[in-house]
């Protein structure tokens, strides 16, 4: 996002710089041609000369290429946003979510903040698909996306993980404070369809949950919270499991 600002401010400001050069240029033109070295004495004895010509001229340049300017920008910015975002749900899709989690866990690390991860799995879409029609499926995907949306801070990360899954990222959240949102994002998605009957089963991990984190296998984490998903649909679905859970119960069963 920060991108496609950028390029809706940069592009307009080049088109201003470059109406100030056109006129410039024509002033200059107009000192060669007659022989003229172009001193800014020149140029103010021309301006004062032709004020109307001078000030159409770089009125409408300013307009013109401001104008394609913000055209361009626009452009760069509705490409490289739909490059980065999941056309059915309007969430990052999952190449920006890789970019995000890289970075966050990088800053992690190095600050030793918590971080966790969240996989959303949309239960029996697909017998709503068969029952329904795939536009049903569609519609039910973007009411948990929305759901998602608003059950999410604005640090947290949410994105299509692809098919029938959701994640989100987020940020400085530890494994008690993920699996509140998880909650969260479970409430949501009953209160928002409740007349398809929709639910979701969630599995939360955090960097806590890992023997050795580090940048290099970032994927454990996801593998993590894939395994407390999996465990979320074992139980019935409908339910969030933490990837936590699933560790101290191997170790219960270790020293029994």
């Amino acid at each position: 996002m920060k991108f496609g600002w950028s390029r809706r401010i940069a592009y307009p400001l080049l088109g201003v710089i470059l109406a100030g050069a056109s006129t410039l240029g024509l002033l200059f033109t107009q000192a060669l041609a007659q022989g003229r070295m172009p001193s800014f004495e020149f140029l103010r004895q021309q301006l004062r000369a032709l004020p109307v010509v001078y000030l159409y001229t770089s009125g409408s340049m300013l307009f013109l290429l401001t104008f394609l300017g913000w055209l361009w920008g626009e452009r760069e910015a509705a490409l490289q946003a739909g490059s980065l975002t999941d056309p059915l749900t309007g969430l990052w899709n999952r190449r920006q979510l890789a970019n995000r989690m890289h970075e966050e866990l990088v800053r992690a690390l190095r600050h030793r903040t918590p971080l966790s991860f969240l996989l959303v799995d949309l239960d029996k879409l697909k017998q709503l698909n068969d029952r329904e029609g795939h536009q049903a499926g569609d519609e039910a995907l973007r009411k948990v996306a929305e759901a998602i949306r608003r059950s999410c801070r604005r640090s947290d990360v949410p994105s299509r993980y692809g098919g029938d899954e959701f994640a989100v990222l987020a940020p400085s959240t530890a494994g008690t404070d993920a699996a509140a949102l998880g909650e969260r994002i479970r409430s949501a998605v009953r209160t928002a369809s409740l007349e398809l009957g929709l639910s979701v089963s969630i599995g939360v991990a955090d960097l806590a949950d890992l023997d050795e984190p580090s940048v290099e296998r970032q994927n454990d984490l996801c593998l993590a919270a894939d395994r407390a998903l999996y465990a979320a649909k074992l139980r019935g679905r409908d339910c969030v499991v933490c990837a936590s859970e699933l560790v101290s119960r191997v170790l219960e069963q270790a020293t029994t």
